[in-house]
């Protein structure tokens, strides 16, 4: 597959971006999504940097569908103890009080789920697999820089 994003991988003098069995080559990736590769294992992951506007949506199942079991945990952890502690005030399980804390926490999980999930991944030894990913990921304050190239 030609990635649109790029300059069509047609141009034999500029080899080193054209290895057809990279697989990070085959699949378009919009320019505000870093790809981390675990090296140990081969694995690739392509997630977006910033705002998740999926986990304002549907919360704790954004993890579910990523299989990032650990912050499914800690969201769903975080969800049942605002729960328990607004039911100890309110006795009602549905009023006004109830949405705004789910809107709150959606809007929670909007700002800091990628995050989560990114350095999540760095603690299982994923690292940046290019360095156009390795320099969104240190703009967004997600990994920190320690001037190593060799990483490529």
């Amino acid at each position: 597959m030609q990635n649109p994003f790029g300059n069509g991988n047609n141009d034999d003098n500029n080899n080193n971006n054209n290895d057809n069995n990279d697989p990070r080559n085959l699949i378009p990736i919009p320019p505000n999504f870093a790809t981390v590769v675990n090296k140990k294992t081969g694995q690739i992951r392509i997630a977006k940097v910033g705002l998740s506007f999926t986990a304002l949506f549907f919360q704790f199942l954004v993890p579910v569908f990523r299989s990032d079991w650990y912050n499914f945990f800690c969201m769903l952890g975080v969800e049942v103890i605002a729960g328990m502690g607004l039911s100890m005030y309110y006795q009602q399980p549905f009023n006004v009080t109830w949405t705004l804390a789910e809107y709150a926490l959606g809007f929670l999980w909007l700002f800091i789920y990628n995050m989560m999930y990114f350095k999540h991944l760095f603690k299982l030894g994923y690292v940046p697999a290019d360095q156009r990913s390795k320099e969104l990921l240190v703009n967004a304050h997600y990994l920190k820089d320690d001037g190593d190239d060799s990483q490529n």
